[in-house]
C-alpha cells in the first residue's frame, strides 16, 4: 500500500514551480494539446516538455500522441493524496483548536 510518504514529496514539488502548477489549474478545465498549454509561456518547446515530464512522473497528468498531436490531460483524482493530507492535518489542528477553547473556557 502506498503511503503519502511515497506521493507526496514528488507531488507537492512538481506543483511548487509557477509553470506546473498553472499547467495542472488551466487542466483543471479539460485535456489539451502540448502546443496549447505552452501558448502562455515564454520558454523553448524542450524546456517547456521538462515541466511535463515533472508533472507526469509525479502522476498529475497523463498525455497521448495521436499522429502529430500529443494532448495532455490530469490523472482522474491526482490531488487525492494531497487532498486527504490536507483533511487529515485540519482535522488534526481543529482538534487541538478545540481541547484549547475548553481549556480557555475553563480558566475564565
Amino acid at each position: 500500500m502506498a503511503t503519502y510518504e511515497t506521493h507526496l514529496p514528488r507531488i507537492f514539488a512538481a506543483l511548487s514551480d509557477p509553470t506546473r502548477l498553472a499547467v495542472v489549474e488551466r487542466l483543471l478545465d479539460g485535456p489539451a494539446s502540448v502546443s496549447e498549454l505552452s501558448q502562455p509561456f515564454s520558454m523553448a518547446p524542450p524546456s517547456f516538455l521538462k515541466h511535463l515530464r515533472v508533472l507526469e512522473e509525479a502522476g498529475l497528468v497523463v498525455s497521448r500522441k495521436s499522429g502529430r498531436v500529443r494532448t495532455v490531460g490530469l490523472v482522474p483524482d491526482a490531488l487525492a493524496w494531497v487532498e486527504r493530507w490536507v483533511l487529515s492535518h485540519r482535522a488534526r489542528t481543529e482538534q487541538r483548536l478545540d481541547r484549547l477553547g475548553a481549556f480557555l473556557e475553563q480558566e475564565q
